[in-house]
């Protein structure tokens, strides 16, 4: 790890410098973390059949909502300790990171058992039928008994990359995605374990990097590490970590409906092999989404932390650069859906029937890609900053106020395409709407 002096750099040094320091490896964490779903969808398409797609779909409200449980967490803590950081206030940073990891297993073992003792009757509420469930029960029922090691491997990467270690957050996804793509071979086509098998994979592939995790943070030279006495639950800072998570929360938890909704109109209009088609185009449009996630997680540090030192001229030059970078990978996310379609598709099945429904949906999902860039920034921006309210607002507005009305309306005139089309339709309106907040903010809140 590096030097305590990492952490102190994010007020000094030169913005461009600093995102480009912070995002690179974000962005490649967080491709690799999208490569590590993308892997997953491919081995089951091609190793398990089209069937195992739809059944891998039906899963993803669950990890949905696992991730919304993580992502509380997580960017909460992350934000909190890197204003904390701000604030060379060193002693609370080390308290929110004692106090992220009991949050995460206290909230996986509640997960865990909830979900488990009601899972066939879940999963049919998410869109299975009795021709996938078999695959969507055997793939939920190893990610759940695995839940909390998810969490805290999520858990304490965020705030690892928060406390100034951008390139050890990265190799610990790395090691996560190498390990994975070795295991899913491993299960699914020398030992034929099927989608179990698949799942067994995601389950150990993040294991190894939480013991890295662990091992890096129990380091005391470092500015942020464990220490005994911060295992204790501290109110204030639970209460600090979970008003910021709520949005990514809110965000998430939104999603499961979403694509519950989905699921269940694909399902309704096009059968079984429709919603794997939705797992398809979810997979590469999350391939890119992830990629700016990664630019957002490179920005989150620079500006909470120069938020936190009143530096806001800084602040605003990270926002501006952190959006162009996001238009520019969307257009190339655009222009590959666009042109190439079923090329990609292809990866994942060669079954005619999954690659035209697929090849469909991905056009008209992609058609306004570039857009969602700014939704997705600035609400990153807002929660960067500690404002959590204008962060969930402009969350849930793209994915519950505007999306839900219109996949309930759409698919009642046009069918499938209806619920494809509420995708791109909805991203428009919430576009327009993240730009009124974030000019909003800097005309009537802005205290320089």
């Amino acid at each position: 790890m590096s030097e305590p002096k990492g952490a102190l750099l994010l007020g000094t040094e030169d913005v461009g410098k600093l995102l480009k320091k912070y995002a690179t490896p974000a962005i490649i964490a967080m491709t690799a973390s999208s490569l590590y779903n993308m892997v997953d969808s491919i081995f089951i398409g091609q190793g398990v059949g089209p069937l195992a797609i739809s059944g891998l779909a039906i899963t993803f409200p669950f990890m949905n909502l696992g991730a919304a449980i993580g992502a509380m967490v997580g960017v909460g803590a992350s934000t909190v300790t890197a204003m904390e950081l701000g604030k060379k206030n060193y002693p609370k940073a080390c308290r929110a990171l004692a106090n992220t990891v009991m949050l995460n297993i206290f909230f996986g073992i509640i997960f865990t058992v909830v979900c488990l003792a009601f899972l066939k009757p879940i999963l049919f509420f998410f869109g299975a039928s009795e021709q996938t469930l078999p695959y969507a029960y055997e793939y939920m029922q190893v990610i759940l008994l695995g839940n909390i090691i998810t969490h805290l491997y999520h858990g304490l990467n965020s705030v690892l990359r928060a406390s100034g270690h951008p390139n050890e957050a990265m190799i610990a996804t790395i090691i996560t995605v190498v390990a994975n793509v070795f295991l899913d071979w491993l299960f699914i086509f020398p030992l034929d374990m099927g989608i179990r098998g698949a799942a067994i994979a995601t389950v150990l592939a993040q294991t190894i990097p939480l013991i890295y995790l662990f091992k890096l943070f129990t380091n005391k030279n470092e500015l942020v590490h464990f220490d005994r006495k911060d295992f204790v639950f501290d109110i204030k800072i639970i209460k600090d970590i979970l008003a910021i998570g709520l949005s990514p929360f809110l965000l998430n938890s939104a999603l499961c409906v979403i694509i519950i909704l989905i699921n269940n109109g694909l399902k309704r209009y096009g059968g079984d092999l429709s919603v794997g088609a939705y797992g398809i185009v979810n997979r590469v449009a999350f391939f890119f989404t992830m990629v700016v996630m990664g630019i957002t997680q490179g920005m989150q540090p620079i500006v909470s932390y120069n938020y936190g030192a009143r530096q806001f001229s800084r602040v605003s030059e990270a926002l501006k650069k952190a959006i162009v970078l996001a238009i520019i990978t969307l257009c190339l996310g655009c222009l590959i859906g666009e042109t190439i379609p079923r090329l990609v598709c292809s990866l994942f099945t060669t079954d005619e029937d999954l690659l035209n429904y697929s090849v469909d949906g991905m056009r008209i999902v992609m058609a306004t890609f570039p857009i969602i860039a700014f939704p997705i920034v600035i609400g990153n921006f807002f929660q960067s900053i500690g404002k959590a309210k204008k962060s969930i607002v402009l969350s849930l507005s793209r994915q519950v106020l505007f999306l839900i009305p219109l996949l309930i309306i759409l698919p009642h005139f046009l069918g499938i395409k209806g619920v494809w089309w509420s995708i791109p339709i909805s991203d428009v309106i919430a576009t327009i709407l993240s730009i009124i907040m974030i000019y909003r903010y800097y005309k009537f809140d802005v205290k320089s």
